[in-house]
């Protein structure tokens, strides 16, 4: 009688297996956190293999054997990646947070020796050296600059020993870092205020039903409170007549990972800090805002304080202004305190109200999130001819993302783009677009999977999600990102979507 066979862990995980979904989507419907490491070391194992094949290329270097193969390396570690990273932040558990730590660790330890491979910096630097001479079209080009300046800038071209400790900064970073955003969520996830009857007063009926939803959330059915998402927090600041909770809200949303508890901050932000400096430093800059600036269109920390200072002026002054004018409608008001920082948008809200009959509540219930989402994809049917179509059968990471497939003016599948709208626990906060595939026709063509992450707060149990002005111009800026990943037409992964300088990447998100 012949032994059972044994499953190997590339026929039963999930990440390893090729994905037979619609459009070879991610299965978040089959995905567990313990698939996650197998998977990764996995693809750390393909991936280094590759690299040591690329470097020792007994042929001369060119453009194919060094650049392209590049370009093609690492394709099971870029699937798994964005998988595991758009789980940690946009619906984390326990156990994934607690692999997010390894796998940080991991990861810096993978890329390190990648990334300060002296003969691979040499064939790269040798064929950057000799761009002129290549006939490269333009985006070959780009690709070239582009992979040389980042091997550069992770200190390829350092001597041995300052590599080493370049190794250790970039391992301790990468902990520094998910520490950092590990506390932060944290202190938003343990913290709450149950609002009583008493505590409702100036509340409009919209929030007080979104306060009931996040309670809902989080297991507290029945009750109504404010969390330390920002789409709670602001208009709970922007429109509550108890003066004293505003202050407790304002008081611990800015305390968020400065509590003197487990999840605080400070010791955390000084080291990352240093570290900063010193990578900087060995790298030949004397700041480490002279290093992150150099490889962006501000290219300097006197060109960024330059805008900021012409900015700062008037600005200032506008802010003084209203500062007093809320100050006379608090003495007019016989209050007799001084405005304070949870008094602001209270005041500001009374001052708008007062000079420009505009009220925030009065205009949410016509911001409803499906009609906004409605109208931003109007706007990019109009500007570029795609069109979106709601689609129910890919798999998803939480039951309120939602998913359009999207066409281009030829009918032709685009893009896939994901929408998780609603704040909860299991979510950090803040606005941002991703991609969980990016678009490149390197080996055929292959469709982007783009995303938004928001965090507005989610109507009662049948009523609709109504956004503040705020929160729809949030909307909108995000898709612009969105549209950016999605109407991406290159050839190399590296170049695609929003892959360009940091202070480009937010022109199509204002357009």
């Amino acid at each position: 009688m012949s032994e059972p066979r044994q499953t190997t862990d590339s026929e039963t995980n999930p990440l390893l297996k090729a994905w037979v979904t619609p459009f070879a989507t991610p299965p978040f419907d089959e995905i567990k956190p313990d698939h996650f490491l197998p998977a990764f070391e996995q693809a750390f194992a393909d991936h280094s293999a590759e690299i040591a094949a690329i470097a020792n290329d007994p042929a001369a270097a060119d453009f194919a054997n060094t650049i392209t193969a590049l370009e093609r390396s690492g394709k099971l570690l870029n699937r798994i990646a964005p998988v595991f990273y758009d789980l940690v932040s946009a619906h984390s558990n326990p156990a994934i947070l607690e692999i997010d730590k390894e796998v940080s660790l991991r990861m810096a330890r993978h890329w390190n020796p990648i990334m300060m491979n002296a003969v691979l910096f040499g064939r790269i630097a040798q064929l950057h050296e000799n761009r002129a001479n290549l006939a490269l079209d333009p985006e070959q080009l780009r690709l070239l600059e582009r992979t040389y300046t980042r091997f550069h800038r992770a200190g390829a071209g350092l001597a041995e020993e300052a590599k080493m400790r370049m190794a250790e900064i970039n391992e301790r970073l990468a902990q520094l870092g998910t520490g950092f955003s590990h506390h932060l969520l944290g202190d938003e996830q343990e913290w709450f205020m149950e609002l009583g009857e008493a505590d409702r007063q100036g509340l409009p009926e919209s929030f007080v039903a979104a306060a009931k939803a996040a309670a809902e959330e989080r297991g507290m059915a029945g009750k109504a409170i404010v969390t330390l998402s920002r789409s709670s927090v602001e208009p709970f600041l922007k429109s509550s007549a108890r003066r004293d909770l505003r202050e407790k809200v304002y008081k611990a949303f800015t305390a968020r990972g400065d509590n003197g508890n487990s999840n605080d901050n400070n010791t955390t932000i000084v080291e990352i800090l240093k570290l900063r400096e010193e990578s900087a430093n060995l790298l030949g800059y004397p700041t480490f805002a002279a290093y992150r600036l150099e490889d962006s269109m501000a290219k300097t920390p006197e060109a960024v304080r330059s805008l900021l200072e012409r900015v700062w002026k008037p600005a200032r002054a506008r802010a003084l202004a209203d500062r007093d004018d809320m100050q006379a409608l608090i003495t007019a008001e016989g209050g007799n305190f001084k405005l304070a920082s949870w008094d602001w948008r209270f005041y500001a809200e009374k001052l708008r109200l007062q000079r420009a009959n505009f009220d925030d509540a009065a205009i949410k219930p016509y911001l409803t999130l499906d009609n906004m989402i409605a109208a931003a994809f109007d706007c990019a049917t109009r500007l570029f001819g795609i069109t979106f179509v709601e689609r129910k059968d890919v798999p998803v990471w939480h039951p309120d993302v939602r998913v359009w497939e999207v066409k281009g003016k030829d009918g032709r599948h685009k893009a896939l783009f994901y929408g998780d709208y609603f704040a909860r626990p299991s979510k950090r906060s803040g606005a941002w677009m991703g991609s969980l595939r990016d678009q490149q026709k390197l080996d055929g063509e292959i469709a982007p999977l783009v995303m938004n992450v928001c965090n507005f707060s989610k109507g009662a149990e049948g009523e609709p999600s109504l956004l503040s002005p705020d929160d729809a111009r949030t909307l909108f800026h995000e898709l612009g990102h969105g549209l950016h990943g999605m109407l991406s037409n290159v050839t190399y992964p590296s170049l695609s979507g929003t892959s360009v300088f940091t202070d480009f990447v937010e022109l199509p998100s204002q357009l």
